[in-house]
């Protein structure tokens, strides 16, 4: 057997793995917004305060708008409904938060730079481009394939 027939079919049988793969990580992005989220919502005063401190501009709106963004995030990305959608604006966020918070940081998370964010963002654009997968919302209403 060659060695191209071997890695085809090593690649079909990984294809099996696709959509609990997306499920996984659709949970683990999720997971990863909600403590935030949660934080923005607990104290919604002082989050504005601090993005006005950082020269963000219309500080309460967009911190409403951050906080609703990720909480939304969290629900949609659970169930894996309009997955492709909420995708672009926690991008958006994260591009924001990279940028104001954790570039001057650097890229290592141990010292709060923007590795983690960079990550979240790498896992959105797969969501984007790749949809939710079989175990989803997306999938059972959408009829999408992936």
């Amino acid at each position: 057997m060659s060695i191209k027939k071997v890695y085809l079919e090593f690649s079909r049988l990984g294809e099996y793995l696709q959509s609990i793969s997306l499920l996984f990580a659709r949970l683990l992005v999720a997971y990863g917004f909600y403590e935030p989220a949660m934080m923005k919502w607990s104290d919604m005063k002082s989050v504005a305060e601090w993005f006005g401190s950082m020269g963000i501009p219309f500080p309460t709106l967009n911190a409403y708008m951050t906080a609703s963004t990720e909480i939304a995030g969290v629900v949609l990305l659970t169930l894996g409904f309009l997955t492709r959608l909420i995708s672009i604006p926690l991008i958006i966020v994260m591009i924001v938060a990279i940028v104001t918070v954790h570039l001057h940081n650097g890229f290592s998370a141990g010292e709060n730079g923007f590795e983690i964010p960079l990550y979240y963002m790498a896992f959105l654009l797969i969501f984007f481009s790749h949809g939710a997968g079989r175990f989803s919302l997306d999938r059972l209403i959408f009829g999408e394939k992936n």
